[in-house]
């Protein structure tokens, strides 16, 4: 695997950004600026990987002053699930809902959605104020969790023809191979989704995340995206991810974050 060559000093927080949403403060993060050891080392805010809880609160601080400073962090208990929160105040960690999505209109908040090869999706109405982030692994975004992400924020003013959304890093194709029940999956009520498998070995295929995601945007009606095209699994110096940790053998793997503020 080729990693890419650091584009940061040694050290700092690796941020990556779309034009799309210049208007919010926001990012998308990688492994690098971190304070965690071992095989989840650099900026793993994951509360559940198994790391010291110590050194997930500081990288996650560092990743608040990356984005946001000064604002106060909401994230969600991810489940692959469709549902999208609406925030209008923080809550302990101890006590955040299940859900995989957030929208907000409230200034002085920043929203989190934590991913290891799922697909990271950051929106904004500029005109309207309000923003949202959701995780979208291939249940969540199957089951729906764009769809909910751009109806939340329409409740809170938006309108979809001014919504614009950007995907961050996730496994890309050529690193994500799935099963034929996996492919029957999503074509079956939808034969346009084949286009987002190319063949593979006997009875497998490779699947375009991303390119899934951005197709559920466009028929969602949101139709300014951009895809960031950063794959996870194929650097492992830059991002963290499942799959490969599940093919290296490794006992744990970190999380990294993806997040937007209104103001």
């Amino acid at each position: 695997m080729v990693d890419p060559a650091p584009t940061v000093e040694p050290g700092a927080v690796e941020v990556f950004r779309s034009d799309l949403l210049a208007n919010a403060r926001h990012g998308f993060l990688g492994r690098r600026g971190g304070v965690s050891q071992g095989e989840v080392a650099g900026l793993n805010v994951g509360i559940g990987s198994g790391d010291d809880p110590a050194h997930v609160a500081e990288n996650r601080r560092r990743a608040v002053e990356a984005i946001a400073p000064g604002t106060g962090l909401v994230t969600v208990y991810q489940v692959h699930s469709p549902d999208c929160v609406i925030v209008e105040e923080p809550w302990p960690d101890d006590a955040r809902p299940h859900a995989d999505a957030m929208v907000t209109d409230r200034p002085g908040l920043v929203i989190g959605i934590l991913t290891a090869d799922c697909a990271p999706v950051l929106f904004a109405d500029p005109e309207a104020g309000v923003v949202g982030a959701a995780h979208a692994g291939w249940k969540g975004a199957f089951a729906g969790v764009l769809e909910n992400t751009v109806a939340a924020m329409e409740q809170l003013g938006a309108q979809k023809h001014r919504i614009r959304a950007a995907v961050g890093p996730c496994i890309a194709q050529a690193s994500y191979e799935v099963d034929q029940a996996f492919e029957t999956r999503i074509t079956a009520n939808d034969a346009q989704a084949a286009q987002f498998f190319l063949p593979g070995r006997r009875d497998h295929w490779q699947f375009d995340l991303q390119a899934y995601v951005l197709a559920r945007l466009a028929a969602a009606g949101v139709t300014r995206t951009e895809g960031l095209s950063l794959d996870t699994y194929a650097s492992p110096a830059r991002f963290y991810s499942y799959r490969r940790a599940c093919h290296r053998g490794e006992a744990s793997y970190g999380r990294q974050m993806a997040l937007i503020s209104q103001g």
